[in-house]
């Protein structure tokens, strides 16, 4: 079965830094769009970054552009999210996402509709 397990969140202080990690298995071989989402107690949940296998392109919600970085293992199927110059408002769970893509198909942060979760791994910035 699909599984995709976050790691490496923790509590860290203002301007710290931290990287998350999305080790998956079992997914289909259509699958070519990875993204990281985040939620915060009490509000919405939202996207963060994006990475398309297809092309390898990133992109970036405006408030983490500059600091942090999307990237992938292609070798052991792992994504991961290199955060810098942490702030109090990147406080909260962050979570892995994966889905199909058709060829040409357009990879964005902003599809909260992705076919497979994690279950999300915790981040809190202190300052």
């Amino acid at each position: 079965q699909v599984q995709l397990v976050e790691s490496g969140g923790g509590s860290v202080q203002t301007g710290g830094s931290l990287t998350l990690s999305c080790a998956a298995s079992g997914l289909p071989r259509s699958v070519a769009c990875w993204a990281w989402f985040r939620q915060a107690p009490g509000k919405e949940r939202e996207g963060v970054a994006s990475l398309s296998t297809a092309d390898y392109t990133t992109e970036y919600t405006d408030s983490v552009k500059g600091r942090f970085i999307m990237s992938q293992d292609k070798t052991k199927n792992t994504v991961f999210l290199q955060m810098h110059s942490l702030e109090p408002e990147d406080t909260g769970q962050y979570y892995c996402a994966a889905d199909p893509r058709p060829i040409g198909g357009r990879c964005h942060y902003g599809d909260y509709g992705m076919q497979y979760w994690g279950k999300g791994t915790l981040v809190t910035i202190s300052s």
